[in-house]
């Protein structure tokens, strides 16, 4: 009996990114998995490429973190907002760690069919992780107000 989207979207949350089990990519993802999230040409696809992620943040954050605030299942699709957090005490992004803590926003959406994610698309807040460690600098001023786009032209 295959398992609820909602089921298998929180385990490989809990099992595989929070507590590292690898082996819970495999058993959750599809070979098949196609991915919607940018992670460059040479991204491994289906569970292993997943397996890479959790690999990669995990040794870059050894206490990485996501905690759901929210998740909505809508019929095969489980909607999520997350909250990313850790230490970086390994190489992130092909940098020397920084000993500094991070938080960042998560929004994720995954398709379930027959207990395994088939699809992927995920929204992580990249920039302000390189701001927070140090890694990038933010504008030194920001505009006083947003700019106005008109269509009247």
């Amino acid at each position: 009996m295959s398992q609820a989207p909602e089921a298998v979207v929180r385990r490989l949350i809990e099992e595989g990114f929070n507590q590292g089990n690898l082996d819970v990519a495999e058993e959750l993802n599809s070979a098949g998995l196609v991915e919607h999230q940018g992670f460059g040409p040479n991204h491994p696809s289906g569970a292993a490429g997943v397996k890479t992620v959790i690999t990669s943040l995990r040794d870059a954050f050894s206490d990485f973190h996501l905690a759901i605030e929210d998740l909505t299942v809508d019929d095969d699709k489980v909607w999520l907002r997350m909250v990313g957090s850790g230490t970086n005490d390994g190489s992130f992004m092909g940098n020397p760690p920084t000993g500094r803590r991070m938080q960042t926003d998560v929004i994720d959406i995954c398709r379930v069919a027959d207990g395994r994610i088939v699809e992927h698309w995920g929204v992580p807040d990249r920039l302000s992780v390189l701001f927070q460690l140090g890694l990038a600098q933010p504008p030194q001023r920001w505009p006083s107000r947003a700019p106005v786009f008109r269509n009247d032209a």
